[in-house]
């Protein structure tokens, strides 16, 4: 039985999924999709939140993870344990020893692992991505960063691909662009929120060729320097988009709909960041409601 208190922390983090740039489980799904994969974003949103160190004060998290009080309270605390231990608390759901685990949002999830026979690799992968996060803070090339994609971003689609039971090696490919595309979307939107974390995404040989360093990242408005850059990583990412587009023809009904609404949503990101002229230091420029549908309706049209 989940407490009161703990039903409404997951609540709290389940909330977070009306930010994303794509709907994460629309209401035309299927309940029980909609239910695994809120599952599967809570599972994510978390463990992104213990390695940006976002978790909601007082503690509660470490306190469901048995770390004792004090731990997840303090901007300063240790991530690398804290993903120790939701790691071992993950472990849990798939020993078989009988264990339950102690978070709430890994409690939701135990009756997705069961009902889709899902294994620990994807959910460790996206531990490891924030592991990545607290070493790694600059990344020299697009290739770099494409391997970091591979940890922080594929997993996910490729868990939405076993909820939904349309897993191919062929879906998977095309899935991992637009994954590792809408990762791309986002470090562009929150260039300045990674740059207070100490942590720049923009590969560096490219921030080379552009002229751009550091400090104009810092700036209050972007230079035409960095406009530039931006406007070449959106390309790249677009070109990922573009590259995933089969996995959307693949697919027919609910599913299409919903897979369009990922493409369609980093689309609807990257129209907005042209917008703002690819001056993303003010805030992260974020699609309307208006314009994600607008680029869904493009994508089901494109690949009908």
């Amino acid at each position: 039985m989940v407490s009161a208190e703990a039903d409404a922390h997951a609540r709290a983090v389940l909330a977070k999924a009306t930010r994303e740039n794509f709907p994460v489980a629309p209401g035309f799904l299927p309940r029980e999709w909609r239910y695994d994969l809120m599952a599967v974003y809570g599972y994510a949103r978390l463990v992104d939140d213990i390695g940006d160190g976002d978790l909601a004060p007082g503690g509660l998290d470490a306190k469901y993870l048995g770390l004792g009080p004090g731990w997840g309270s303090e901007p300063g605390g240790d991530r690398l344990a804290m993903l120790d231990a939701f790691e071992n608390d993950l472990l849990r759901l798939f020993e078989g020893d009988g264990r339950a685990p102690g978070h709430p949002l890994l409690t939701a999830l135990a009756p997705t692992v069961r009902r889709r026979r899902l294994g620990p690799e994807p959910f460790l992968a996206l531990i490891e991505a924030n592991r990545q996060d607290q070493k790694v803070r600059r990344y020299a090339d697009h290739a770099e960063l494409l391997g970091y994609c591979e940890l922080s971003a594929n997993p996910v689609g490729h868990l939405v691909l076993a909820i939904t039971g349309t897993a191919t090696p062929q879906r998977i490919r095309y899935s991992d662009d637009v994954c590792t595309a809408l990762q791309i979307v986002e470090h562009l939107q929150d260039v300045a929120e990674d740059l207070g974390r100490d942590r720049i995404y923009l590969p560096a040989d490219s921030m080379a060729r552009f002229h751009v360093t550091e400090s104009d990242l810092a700036a209050p408005r972007a230079n035409a320097s960095v406009r530039a850059l931006l406007a070449h990583e959106a390309g790249r990412a677009r070109e990922l988009l573009s590259a995933g587009d089969p996995l959307v023809a693949s697919v027919r009904g609910r599913l299409k709909l919903l897979l369009a609404g990922f493409t369609g949503g980093g689309r609807a990101a990257l129209r907005a960041i042209s917008r703002a002229g690819y001056d993303v230091l003010p805030g992260p420029p974020r699609a309307t409601t208006r314009g994600l549908l607008r680029e869904v309706a493009a994508t089901l049209r494109r690949e009908g």
